[in-house]
């Protein structure tokens, strides 16, 4: 049983990069003008997704609303933490300024989305509605429509776009 375990979390990481990856392949066959291949791109993205899914619940990662709120803190929380900070150590030591630059407007993106699982935790069940709005640069996540710049990368308002 342990190898089937350690399988689904692979299963589950393969599956997501996939439907990530496809999801990036499919915004370039648009700007390239292929329609019909990004729709493809997107299609096995959506299927990937349900494998990945299908993995996350045999291995009993889908818990309770407030439970997968603290999980969500925990990941984010390592990654702000732990993760990127090294990684911007990394490629700042090997020169690599883009990868550092996105680096640390992720590791800030990260804990802002810690900031507002936490929120949804204590607030849950009088969480104001509101639109959320991303940061199609750096990831940051605003609640209702943005007015100003980006606070981590300096983004115009207008580079949001609101989550359904």
């Amino acid at each position: 049983m342990a190898k089937t375990q350690e399988n689904l979390k692979i299963a589950f990481a393969g599956e997501s990069q996939a439907n990530r990856k496809y999801l990036a392949f499919a915004k370039k066959a648009e700007e390239e003008g292929l329609s019909q291949v990004a729709k493809l791109f997107r299609a096995a993205a959506e299927a990937e997704t349900i494998h990945a899914h299908a993995h996350l619940r045999l291995l009993k990662g889908i818990g309770t609303t407030a439970e997968n709120l603290k999980e969500a803190i925990s990941g984010e929380t390592y990654e702000f933490k732990s993760m990127y900070p090294a990684m911007i150590e990394d490629a700042k030591a090997e020169g690599d300024k883009a990868a550092q630059r996105y680096f640390e407007f992720a590791n800030k993106a990260e804990e802002c989305h810690a900031a507002l699982y936490t929120k949804a935790v204590e607030m849950m069940d009088s969480l104001p509605t509101v639109d959320y709005y991303v940061c199609a640069v750096c990831g940051h996540i605003h609640e209702g429509e943005p007015t100003e710049k980006c606070p981590i990368c300096n983004a115009l308002p207008k580079v949001y776009f609101r989550v359904e």
